[in-house]
């Protein structure tokens, strides 16, 4: 039996500081019933409102998916890490609203956001993926070219349990095969 929902109709765009308020009501849920997140208490909005310039200042995608005006996901790009050598090197995140889930919204989310990378110079996006049983962000990410590279194992300890990072890679636009 298929219990996959249908495809949503959705629009991707650039997120908006309107967006701030649906944005942060998404990840709370995430942060307080998932693994995909290991913070343990929800960010405030000026909180999520401050990351959120955080990555548009660098001049990073920060996308939502909206549906008949309601912002039903979100996906952006974060500095993998900060030193200058990874300055070519983002992490990915992808969040939906639970009621969303299982539309393909994610895949359309990082179908846009991939491309929006690469033309902004990334060569390599790798996601750290909370808890090595998020088979549906796993699967996501294999199917759009990712590679897993490696489990972290118990890093996170949160809801009473021990909990793995999953780690996975794709190169983007020409990857390692020329210099920047």
């Amino acid at each position: 039996m298929n219990t996959r929902l249908p495809a949503a109709d959705v629009a991707i765009r650039a997120c908006e500081e309107d967006d701030v308020a649906a944005i942060t009501t998404i990840y709370a849920h995430h942060v307080l019933h998932g693994l995909a997140s290991f913070e343990i208490e929800p960010p405030s909005e000026n909180d999520m409102r401050q990351r959120r310039l955080d990555v548009v200042n660098r001049g990073l995608p920060y996308l939502v998916a909206e549906c008949a005006g309601e912002v039903v996901g979100y996906a952006y790009v974060s500095p993998y890490r900060l030193r200058p050598a990874y300055r070519h090197t983002a992490e990915n995140s992808v969040y939906l609203h639970p009621s969303w889930g299982g539309r393909g919204i994610g895949r359309q989310l990082m179908s846009v956001l991939l491309p929006e990378c690469e033309t902004r110079g990334l060569r390599q996006i790798v996601a750290v993926i909370g808890d090595s049983a998020n088979y549906a962000s796993i699967g996501l990410h294999k199917s759009l070219g990712f590679r897993e590279v490696g489990v972290l194992r118990s890093v996170g300890f949160k809801f009473g349990r021990w909990v793995d990072s999953v780690l996975m890679q794709r190169e983007l636009g020409a990857g390692d095969r020329t210099p920047p």
